[in-house]
Protein backbone atom coordinates (compact mmCIF):
# COMPACT_ATOMS: atom_id res chain seq x y z
CA UNK A 1 0.00 0.00 0.00
CA UNK A 2 1.55 3.44 -1.11
CA UNK A 3 -0.52 5.42 0.98
CA UNK A 4 1.85 8.58 1.60
CA UNK A 5 3.44 10.48 -1.09
CA UNK A 6 6.91 10.83 -2.07
CA UNK A 7 7.32 14.41 -1.05
CA UNK A 8 5.93 13.73 2.45
CA UNK A 9 7.73 10.36 2.99
CA UNK A 10 11.48 12.37 2.21
CA UNK A 11 10.54 15.27 5.20
CA UNK A 12 9.13 12.24 7.55
CA UNK A 13 11.94 10.29 6.71
CA UNK A 14 14.38 13.22 7.30
CA UNK A 15 12.81 13.74 10.58
CA UNK A 16 12.41 10.73 11.80
CA UNK A 17 16.56 9.79 10.57
CA UNK A 18 17.03 12.85 12.90
CA UNK A 19 15.15 11.64 15.80
CA UNK A 20 17.44 8.29 15.90
CA UNK A 21 20.64 10.25 15.50
CA UNK A 22 19.59 12.29 18.47
CA UNK A 23 18.61 9.30 20.39
CA UNK A 24 21.36 7.13 19.62
CA UNK A 25 23.49 9.77 20.45
CA UNK A 26 21.52 9.92 23.66
CA UNK A 27 21.89 5.86 24.07
CA UNK A 28 25.54 6.57 23.66
CA UNK A 29 26.33 9.63 26.54
CA UNK A 30 24.18 7.33 28.86
CA UNK A 31 25.89 4.04 28.76
CA UNK A 32 27.28 2.58 31.31
CA UNK A 33 30.86 1.42 31.69
CA UNK A 34 30.74 -1.94 33.25
CA UNK A 35 29.10 -5.16 32.34
CA UNK A 36 26.38 -4.41 35.69
CA UNK A 37 25.50 -1.40 34.09
CA UNK A 38 24.71 -2.61 30.54
CA UNK A 39 22.68 -5.43 32.40
CA UNK A 40 21.02 -3.96 35.45
CA UNK A 41 21.95 0.00 35.39
CA UNK A 42 23.44 -0.60 38.90
CA UNK A 43 20.13 -0.84 41.07
CA UNK A 44 19.67 3.04 40.97
CA UNK A 45 16.33 3.58 38.34
CA UNK A 46 13.24 5.62 39.98
CA UNK A 47 10.70 2.94 40.42
CA UNK A 48 8.57 5.46 38.04
CA UNK A 49 10.66 5.39 35.36
CA UNK A 50 11.13 1.29 35.84
CA UNK A 51 6.91 1.38 36.06
CA UNK A 52 7.44 3.55 32.54
CA UNK A 53 10.05 0.76 31.17
CA UNK A 54 8.09 -2.60 31.75
CA UNK A 55 4.05 -0.91 30.44
CA UNK A 56 6.29 -0.09 27.18
CA UNK A 57 8.74 -2.87 27.10
CA UNK A 58 5.56 -5.38 27.18
CA UNK A 59 2.98 -2.99 25.19
CA UNK A 60 5.55 -2.62 22.20
CA UNK A 61 4.82 -2.14 18.86
CA UNK A 62 3.00 -5.35 18.73
CA UNK A 63 -0.03 -3.97 20.81
CA UNK A 64 0.12 -0.71 18.54
CA UNK A 65 -0.04 -2.74 15.66
CA UNK A 66 -1.39 -5.90 16.50
CA UNK A 67 -4.66 -4.50 18.56
CA UNK A 68 -6.18 -2.42 15.94
CA UNK A 69 -5.85 -5.06 13.85
CA UNK A 70 -7.55 -7.26 16.05
CA UNK A 71 -9.95 -4.40 16.65
CA UNK A 72 -9.95 -4.12 12.70
CA UNK A 73 -12.15 -7.05 12.51
CA UNK A 74 -13.43 -8.19 15.94
CA UNK A 75 -14.72 -5.47 16.97
CA UNK A 76 -13.44 -3.05 20.56
CA UNK A 77 -12.94 -5.78 22.76
CA UNK A 78 -9.63 -6.47 21.57
CA UNK A 79 -8.67 -4.10 23.98
CA UNK A 80 -8.62 -6.97 26.52
CA UNK A 81 -5.63 -7.69 25.03
CA UNK A 82 -4.16 -4.72 26.57
CA UNK A 83 -6.37 -4.63 29.64
CA UNK A 84 -4.99 -8.46 30.08
CA UNK A 85 -1.62 -6.63 30.69
CA UNK A 86 -3.30 -4.09 33.29
CA UNK A 87 -4.38 -7.21 35.50
CA UNK A 88 -1.34 -9.05 35.15
CA UNK A 89 0.81 -6.06 36.27
CA UNK A 90 -1.58 -5.72 39.02
CA UNK A 91 -1.06 -8.94 40.18
CA UNK A 92 2.47 -8.82 39.37
CA UNK A 93 2.83 -6.27 42.21
CA UNK A 94 0.67 -7.40 44.58
CA UNK A 95 2.12 -11.66 44.90
CA UNK A 96 4.77 -11.82 42.41
CA UNK A 97 7.16 -9.03 42.72
CA UNK A 98 8.42 -8.48 45.97
CA UNK A 99 9.88 -12.41 45.98
CA UNK A 100 11.53 -12.35 42.99
CA UNK A 101 13.17 -9.33 44.18
CA UNK A 102 14.63 -10.39 46.99
CA UNK A 103 16.11 -13.63 45.11
CA UNK A 104 18.74 -10.86 44.15
CA UNK A 105 18.89 -12.29 40.50
CA UNK A 106 18.57 -10.30 37.47
CA UNK A 107 16.93 -13.42 35.64
CA UNK A 108 14.12 -15.31 35.52
CA UNK A 109 16.13 -18.76 35.10
CA UNK A 110 18.85 -17.67 38.14
CA UNK A 111 15.60 -17.13 40.29
CA UNK A 112 14.67 -20.29 39.25
CA UNK A 113 18.16 -22.02 40.01
CA UNK A 114 17.67 -21.28 43.92
CA UNK A 115 14.76 -24.02 43.93
CA UNK A 116 15.74 -26.74 41.13
CA UNK A 117 19.10 -26.35 40.35
CA UNK A 118 21.67 -26.00 37.49
CA UNK A 119 19.26 -27.91 34.86
CA UNK A 120 16.30 -25.94 35.25
CA UNK A 121 17.89 -22.69 34.78
CA UNK A 122 19.31 -23.77 31.48
CA UNK A 123 15.93 -25.06 30.40
CA UNK A 124 14.03 -22.27 31.86
CA UNK A 125 16.87 -19.69 30.11
CA UNK A 126 16.36 -21.74 26.52
CA UNK A 127 12.75 -21.42 26.97
CA UNK A 128 13.03 -17.73 27.45
CA UNK A 129 15.40 -17.05 24.26
CA UNK A 130 13.18 -19.20 22.06
CA UNK A 131 10.13 -16.99 23.08
CA UNK A 132 12.14 -13.58 22.98
CA UNK A 133 13.41 -14.21 19.67
CA UNK A 134 9.55 -15.33 18.47
CA UNK A 135 9.08 -11.77 20.29
CA UNK A 136 11.50 -10.00 18.47
CA UNK A 137 10.58 -10.86 15.47
CA UNK A 138 6.86 -9.78 15.84
CA UNK A 139 8.70 -6.29 16.55
CA UNK A 140 10.55 -6.19 13.30
CA UNK A 141 7.19 -7.51 11.76
CA UNK A 142 5.22 -4.58 13.04
CA UNK A 143 7.91 -2.06 12.87
CA UNK A 144 8.34 -2.96 9.57
CA UNK A 145 4.27 -2.52 8.44
CA UNK A 146 4.72 0.95 9.87
CA UNK A 147 8.13 1.77 7.86
CA UNK A 148 6.33 0.19 5.07
CA UNK A 149 3.78 3.23 5.02
CA UNK A 150 6.98 6.24 5.34
CA UNK A 151 9.18 4.94 2.58
CA UNK A 152 6.86 2.25 0.35
CA UNK A 153 9.50 -0.32 0.62
CA UNK A 154 8.04 -3.50 1.25
CA UNK A 155 7.93 -5.52 4.20
CA UNK A 156 11.05 -7.98 4.19
CA UNK A 157 13.36 -4.83 3.32
CA UNK A 158 11.47 -2.61 5.87
CA UNK A 159 12.52 -5.67 8.44
CA UNK A 160 15.97 -5.29 7.15
CA UNK A 161 16.16 -1.56 8.33
CA UNK A 162 14.52 -1.48 11.35
CA UNK A 163 16.60 -4.83 11.84
CA UNK A 164 19.99 -2.95 11.49
CA UNK A 165 19.31 0.45 12.98
CA UNK A 166 17.63 -1.12 16.31
CA UNK A 167 20.40 -3.50 16.86
CA UNK A 168 22.78 -0.23 16.14
CA UNK A 169 21.06 1.24 18.96
CA UNK A 170 20.60 -1.18 21.36
CA UNK A 171 23.98 -2.57 21.55
CA UNK A 172 25.37 0.49 22.52
CA UNK A 173 23.84 1.36 25.80
CA UNK A 174 22.36 -1.30 27.51
CA UNK A 175 20.28 -1.09 30.81
CA UNK A 176 21.59 2.04 32.14
CA UNK A 177 21.03 4.19 28.92
CA UNK A 178 17.80 2.14 28.35
CA UNK A 179 16.01 3.23 31.20
CA UNK A 180 16.58 6.90 30.20
CA UNK A 181 15.92 6.99 26.53
CA UNK A 182 12.50 4.78 27.16
CA UNK A 183 11.21 7.86 28.71
CA UNK A 184 11.59 9.27 26.28
CA UNK A 185 10.27 6.66 23.63
CA UNK A 186 7.30 5.98 25.50
CA UNK A 187 6.72 9.60 25.64
CA UNK A 188 6.54 10.06 21.49
CA UNK A 189 4.58 6.58 21.24
CA UNK A 190 1.52 7.87 23.59
CA UNK A 191 1.65 11.25 21.79
CA UNK A 192 1.96 9.24 18.41
CA UNK A 193 -1.09 6.92 18.99
CA UNK A 194 -2.77 9.88 20.67
CA UNK A 195 -2.63 11.94 17.59
CA UNK A 196 -4.02 9.03 15.82
CA UNK A 197 -6.75 8.36 17.65
CA UNK A 198 -7.68 12.49 17.22
CA UNK A 199 -7.48 12.30 13.65
CA UNK A 200 -9.59 8.81 13.31
CA UNK A 201 -12.42 10.61 15.50
CA UNK A 202 -12.17 13.43 13.17
CA UNK A 203 -12.73 11.56 10.52
CA UNK A 204 -15.77 9.77 11.38
CA UNK A 205 -17.03 12.47 13.21
CA UNK A 206 -17.41 11.01 16.47
CA UNK A 207 -17.90 7.10 17.30
CA UNK A 208 -21.96 7.10 16.65
CA UNK A 209 -21.78 7.07 12.64
CA UNK A 210 -19.06 4.26 13.15
CA UNK A 211 -21.71 2.47 16.22
CA UNK A 212 -24.78 2.54 13.72
CA UNK A 213 -23.01 1.56 10.63
CA UNK A 214 -20.71 -1.26 11.63
CA UNK A 215 -22.47 -4.84 12.85
CA UNK A 216 -23.36 -4.63 16.55
CA UNK A 217 -20.52 -7.22 18.01
CA UNK A 218 -18.09 -4.23 17.12
CA UNK A 219 -18.67 -2.53 20.08
CA UNK A 220 -19.87 -5.44 22.98
CA UNK A 221 -17.51 -6.45 25.48
CA UNK A 222 -16.48 -9.75 24.08
CA UNK A 223 -16.87 -8.60 20.35
CA UNK A 224 -16.08 -11.38 17.85
CA UNK A 225 -13.41 -13.00 20.07
CA UNK A 226 -15.38 -14.69 22.79
CA UNK A 227 -15.05 -14.86 26.25
CA UNK A 228 -12.69 -18.44 26.39
CA UNK A 229 -10.10 -16.33 24.02
CA UNK A 230 -10.18 -13.02 26.45
CA UNK A 231 -9.88 -15.17 29.94
CA UNK A 232 -7.14 -17.17 27.51
CA UNK A 233 -5.52 -13.79 27.23
CA UNK A 234 -5.61 -12.87 31.12
CA UNK A 235 -4.29 -15.79 31.99
CA UNK A 236 -1.35 -15.89 29.13
CA UNK A 237 0.00 -12.36 30.04
CA UNK A 238 -0.33 -13.23 34.31
CA UNK A 239 2.03 -15.88 32.98
CA UNK A 240 4.25 -13.97 30.35
CA UNK A 241 4.98 -10.90 33.23
CA UNK A 242 5.39 -12.99 35.94
CA UNK A 243 8.40 -14.80 34.10
CA UNK A 244 9.63 -12.12 31.20
CA UNK A 245 12.86 -11.77 31.05
CA UNK A 246 12.69 -7.97 30.53
CA UNK A 247 10.56 -7.41 33.42
CA UNK A 248 12.73 -9.68 35.93
CA UNK A 249 15.41 -7.66 34.41
CA UNK A 250 13.78 -3.91 34.77
CA UNK A 251 12.37 -4.60 38.23
CA UNK A 252 15.96 -5.93 39.47
CA UNK A 253 17.46 -2.37 38.64
CA UNK A 254 14.94 -0.28 41.51
CA UNK A 255 16.25 0.79 44.72
CA UNK A 256 13.95 -1.95 46.57
CA UNK A 257 11.32 -4.19 46.96
CA UNK A 258 8.93 -2.18 47.76
CA UNK A 259 10.25 0.27 45.05
CA UNK A 260 9.69 -3.02 42.31
CA UNK A 261 6.20 -3.27 43.42
CA UNK A 262 5.16 0.65 43.22
CA UNK A 263 6.73 -0.05 39.72
CA UNK A 264 3.83 -2.58 38.33
CA UNK A 265 1.28 -0.35 39.90
CA UNK A 266 2.38 2.31 37.57
CA UNK A 267 2.88 0.27 34.40
CA UNK A 268 -0.71 -0.88 35.35
CA UNK A 269 -2.35 2.45 35.38
CA UNK A 270 -0.57 3.21 31.93
CA UNK A 271 -1.60 0.26 30.12
CA UNK A 272 -5.70 1.05 30.54
CA UNK A 273 -6.25 4.53 28.60
CA UNK A 274 -3.37 3.13 25.63
CA UNK A 275 -5.49 0.20 25.23
CA UNK A 276 -8.84 1.97 25.05
CA UNK A 277 -7.15 4.20 22.21
CA UNK A 278 -5.82 1.43 20.37
CA UNK A 279 -9.77 -0.47 20.33
CA UNK A 280 -11.52 2.63 18.78
CA UNK A 281 -8.46 3.18 16.22
CA UNK A 282 -9.15 -0.26 14.53
CA UNK A 283 -12.62 0.00 14.60
CA UNK A 284 -12.62 3.25 13.28
CA UNK A 285 -10.39 2.20 10.19
CA UNK A 286 -12.94 -0.88 9.56
CA UNK A 287 -15.47 1.96 9.47
CA UNK A 288 -13.30 4.14 6.90
CA UNK A 289 -11.39 1.43 5.18
CA UNK A 290 -13.31 -1.72 5.41
CA UNK A 291 -10.99 -3.35 2.33
CA UNK A 292 -7.98 -2.80 3.99
CA UNK A 293 -5.67 -5.35 5.13
CA UNK A 294 -6.20 -5.13 8.93
CA UNK A 295 -2.05 -4.72 9.28
CA UNK A 296 -2.50 -1.19 8.23
CA UNK A 297 -5.32 -0.54 10.38
CA UNK A 298 -3.20 2.22 12.35
CA UNK A 299 -0.43 3.05 10.27
CA UNK A 300 -2.84 4.12 7.13
CA UNK A 301 -4.16 7.17 9.13
CA UNK A 302 -0.41 8.64 8.49
CA UNK A 303 -1.62 9.18 4.94
CA UNK A 304 -4.49 11.04 6.04
CA UNK A 305 -2.66 13.83 8.61
CA UNK A 306 -0.31 16.55 7.61
CA UNK A 307 3.23 16.14 7.17
CA UNK A 308 3.88 17.49 10.80
CA UNK A 309 1.57 15.58 12.67
CA UNK A 310 2.45 12.82 10.45
CA UNK A 311 6.26 12.89 11.38
CA UNK A 312 5.62 13.06 15.13
CA UNK A 313 2.94 10.23 14.84
CA UNK A 314 5.95 8.16 12.69
CA UNK A 315 8.30 8.58 15.17
CA UNK A 316 6.07 7.74 18.15
CA UNK A 317 5.74 4.82 16.30
CA UNK A 318 9.19 3.96 15.37
CA UNK A 319 9.87 4.19 18.97
CA UNK A 320 8.39 1.67 20.12
CA UNK A 321 9.94 -0.66 18.03
CA UNK A 322 12.99 0.92 19.63
CA UNK A 323 11.67 0.30 22.85
CA UNK A 324 10.59 -3.24 21.98
CA UNK A 325 14.07 -4.25 20.46
CA UNK A 326 15.81 -2.62 23.18
CA UNK A 327 14.34 -4.24 26.31
CA UNK A 328 14.01 -7.65 24.37
CA UNK A 329 17.34 -8.26 23.08
CA UNK A 330 19.20 -7.01 26.33
CA UNK A 331 17.17 -9.78 27.49
CA UNK A 332 17.89 -12.59 25.30
CA UNK A 333 21.81 -11.29 25.89
CA UNK A 334 21.32 -11.24 29.60
CA UNK A 335 20.29 -15.09 29.68
CA UNK A 336 22.83 -15.92 27.37
CA UNK A 337 25.95 -14.32 29.18
CA UNK A 338 24.50 -14.86 32.78
CA UNK A 339 23.52 -18.33 32.08
CA UNK A 340 25.61 -19.84 29.30
CA UNK A 341 29.11 -17.66 28.64
CA UNK A 342 30.00 -16.46 32.14
CA UNK A 343 30.06 -19.74 33.44
CA UNK A 344 31.49 -21.71 30.91
CA UNK A 345 34.71 -19.47 30.17
CA UNK A 346 34.60 -16.86 33.45
CA UNK A 347 36.19 -14.24 31.71
CA UNK A 348 37.62 -11.00 32.48
CA UNK A 349 34.88 -7.66 33.19
CA UNK A 350 36.38 -6.28 30.52
CA UNK A 351 36.34 -9.01 28.01
CA UNK A 352 32.93 -9.70 29.18
CA UNK A 353 31.31 -6.75 28.30
CA UNK A 354 33.32 -6.54 24.64
CA UNK A 355 31.91 -10.10 23.92
CA UNK A 356 28.10 -8.88 25.61
CA UNK A 357 27.82 -6.16 22.87
CA UNK A 358 28.67 -8.89 20.37
CA UNK A 359 26.39 -11.21 21.05
CA UNK A 360 23.82 -7.80 21.25
CA UNK A 361 24.23 -7.53 17.21
CA UNK A 362 23.70 -11.10 16.32
CA UNK A 363 20.78 -11.49 18.59
CA UNK A 364 19.24 -7.94 16.88
CA UNK A 365 19.73 -9.61 13.31
CA UNK A 366 18.88 -13.26 13.86
CA UNK A 367 14.98 -12.24 13.31
CA UNK A 368 16.04 -11.57 10.23
CA UNK A 369 15.66 -15.35 8.86
CA UNK A 370 11.91 -15.50 9.43
CA UNK A 371 11.61 -12.19 7.56
CA UNK A 372 9.41 -14.03 4.98
CA UNK A 373 7.56 -14.91 7.99
CA UNK A 374 3.49 -12.45 8.15
CA UNK A 375 1.66 -14.10 10.77
CA UNK A 376 -1.00 -12.50 12.77
CA UNK A 377 0.51 -9.85 14.74
CA UNK A 378 -1.64 -10.38 17.93
CA UNK A 379 -1.72 -14.52 17.75
CA UNK A 380 2.00 -14.86 17.50
CA UNK A 381 2.29 -12.24 20.53
CA UNK A 382 -0.13 -14.54 22.02
CA UNK A 383 2.30 -17.56 21.65
CA UNK A 384 5.43 -15.82 22.53
CA UNK A 385 3.61 -15.37 26.08
CA UNK A 386 2.24 -18.98 25.82
CA UNK A 387 5.91 -20.21 25.84
CA UNK A 388 6.54 -18.17 29.03
CA UNK A 389 3.28 -19.01 30.88
CA UNK A 390 5.08 -22.62 32.06
CA UNK A 391 7.91 -20.91 33.26
CA UNK A 392 5.81 -18.92 35.23
CA UNK A 393 3.90 -21.74 36.90
CA UNK A 394 7.17 -23.27 37.50
CA UNK A 395 8.42 -19.83 39.46
CA UNK A 396 5.05 -19.54 40.97
CA UNK A 397 5.51 -23.01 42.46
CA UNK A 398 8.75 -22.56 43.82
CA UNK A 399 7.76 -19.36 45.56
CA UNK A 400 4.45 -20.62 47.22
CA UNK A 401 4.78 -24.96 47.10
CA UNK A 402 8.37 -25.45 47.93
CA UNK A 403 7.90 -28.95 48.76
CA UNK A 404 6.88 -29.48 44.96
CA UNK A 405 10.57 -29.40 44.00
CA UNK A 406 11.23 -32.21 42.00
CA UNK A 407 13.93 -31.12 39.40
CA UNK A 408 12.97 -33.94 37.38
CA UNK A 409 9.70 -32.65 37.54
CA UNK A 410 10.32 -29.42 36.58
CA UNK A 411 12.41 -29.84 33.76
CA UNK A 412 9.67 -32.71 31.92
CA UNK A 413 7.49 -30.31 32.94
CA UNK A 414 8.65 -27.25 30.72
CA UNK A 415 10.50 -29.22 27.93
CA UNK A 416 7.01 -31.09 26.98
CA UNK A 417 5.07 -27.66 27.55
CA UNK A 418 7.20 -26.01 25.46
CA UNK A 419 6.95 -28.78 22.54
CA UNK A 420 3.41 -29.66 22.89
CA UNK A 421 2.01 -25.66 22.67
CA UNK A 422 4.41 -25.09 19.38
CA UNK A 423 3.17 -27.86 17.62
CA UNK A 424 -0.57 -26.66 18.88
CA UNK A 425 -0.16 -23.20 17.53
CA UNK A 426 1.20 -24.43 14.28
CA UNK A 427 -2.01 -26.77 14.15
CA UNK A 428 -4.09 -23.73 14.49
CA UNK A 429 -4.91 -24.33 17.75
CA UNK A 430 -7.03 -27.95 17.34
CA UNK A 431 -10.41 -28.92 19.11
CA UNK A 432 -10.74 -24.81 19.66
CA UNK A 433 -8.41 -25.10 22.41
CA UNK A 434 -6.38 -22.02 22.48
CA UNK A 435 -2.74 -22.92 23.14
CA UNK A 436 -2.91 -20.87 26.11
CA UNK A 437 -4.89 -23.59 27.92
CA UNK A 438 -1.85 -26.38 26.53
CA UNK A 439 0.91 -23.93 28.17
CA UNK A 440 -1.06 -23.21 31.74
CA UNK A 441 -2.58 -26.98 32.11
CA UNK A 442 0.55 -29.09 31.02
CA UNK A 443 3.02 -28.16 33.50
CA UNK A 444 0.69 -28.52 36.55
CA UNK A 445 -0.45 -31.69 35.36
CA UNK A 446 3.11 -33.11 35.56
CA UNK A 447 3.96 -31.35 38.57
CA UNK A 448 1.37 -32.58 40.30
CA UNK A 449 1.88 -36.46 38.90
CA UNK A 450 5.75 -36.27 39.90
CA UNK A 451 4.44 -35.14 43.22
CA UNK A 452 2.63 -37.99 43.73
CA UNK A 453 4.74 -40.36 42.68
CA UNK A 454 7.00 -38.78 44.94
CA UNK A 455 5.10 -39.17 47.94
CA UNK A 456 4.00 -42.58 46.51
CA UNK A 457 8.03 -43.64 46.68
CA UNK A 458 8.84 -42.31 49.88
CA UNK A 459 5.99 -44.13 51.57
CA UNK A 460 7.26 -46.65 50.65
CA UNK A 461 10.83 -46.26 51.37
Amino acid sequence: MDLINQNSSLIILIVVAAYIIITAYLSYKWSGSSNSDFMQGSKGIPYFVVGVMIFSNYNGIMAVIGTPQKAFSSGIAAMWSLFAAAIAFFLYGCFFVKKLYNTGSFTISGAINKTYGRSTQLIVSMIMIYAMLMLNLNTYISGASVLHEILNTNLPVSMILIAIVSTIYFSIGGMKSISKTTMVHTFMKYLGVIIILIVALMMTHGLHPVAHKLPKFYFTSTGNIGVATIIGWILTSVGAVFSTQTIAQAISSTKSAKDAQKAAFWAAILVIPFGIALGLIGVTAKYLFPSINGLYALPIFLSHMNTFWASISSIGLLAGVFVGVSSCGLAIVALIVNDFYVPHWKPEPKKQLKVTRIISIIVGLLPLIFMFYTPNILALSFFAKALRVSIAIIAVIAFYLPTFDSTTSANIALITTTLLTTVWYILGDPLGIDDTYIAILTPLIIMLIGRLISKLFYRKA
